[in-house]
């Protein structure tokens, strides 16, 4: 008897574990990164296709698409997302690359108040210091609330710092030039939900 109650514990423990595992793998498949709802999807594929009515996470924080700037310069084109938030701040997402490990993804925020140019090999701001990474031209199209005509040029130079840090300095037009610090995301940071259901 002491043998068969032995068996029936042994049973027992095996099938609550069981049942652990599958409870523990059921909720890890109904949430998304960062704690967004569970019906949005993986950036991975669909950070190319971001458009104004779109919600995005990243990490803890909702961001909504208020408009689209897309970019070329020769062979590369690149797209950048306006992004409103609760704080009122200027964010924007960068997305450069065709997918896979040489997507890069930048979340960038405005500093307005900057009093820095760009052009010397290195600039401080903020107590880093940022290296020159590459300047360049490029053909832009705006939709969406961007502030921009819909066509134009756009002058930038490009700095980083420790691997992760980036800061831009960008002029559309005439304009004099915008500021932003950013830092490179992680693709898995990132989740998106649809404003519509035809994208």
């Amino acid at each position: 008897m002491d043998g068969a109650l032995a068996y029936l514990v042994v049973a027992m423990v095996v099938l609550i574990m069981a049942l652990l595992v599958i409870v523990v793998r059921t909720r890890r498949a109904a949430t998304r990164p960062g704690g967004a709802p569970p019906d949005v999807r993986p950036a991975r594929g669909g950070a190319h296709r971001l458009t104004a009515g779109d919600r995005v996470w990243i990490g803890e924080r909702e961001y909504a698409v208020s408009g689209t700037i897309r970019l070329v310069e020769g062979d590369w084109s690149w797209s950048q997302y306006l992004l409103d938030d609760a704080s009122g701040a200027g964010h924007r997402l960068s997305v450069e690359g065709v997918g896979g490990t040489d997507l890069e993804l930048v979340l960038w925020t405005a500093e307005p108040g900057a009093t820095v140019t760009p052009g010397a090999p290195t600039i401080e701001l903020g107590g880093r210091r940022y290296t020159w990474s590459e300047t360049g031209q490029a053909r832009y199209t705006a939709t969406g609330e961007t502030g921009l005509r819909s066509t134009g040029t756009m002058r930038y130079h490009d700095y980083q710092s420790d691997g992760t840090a980036r800061l831009s300095f960008e002029a559309y037009g005439e304009e004099g030039w915008r500021v932003a610090r950013g830092d490179l995301l992680d693709p898995a940071d990132l989740a998106i939900r649809p404003g519509r259901e035809d994208h």
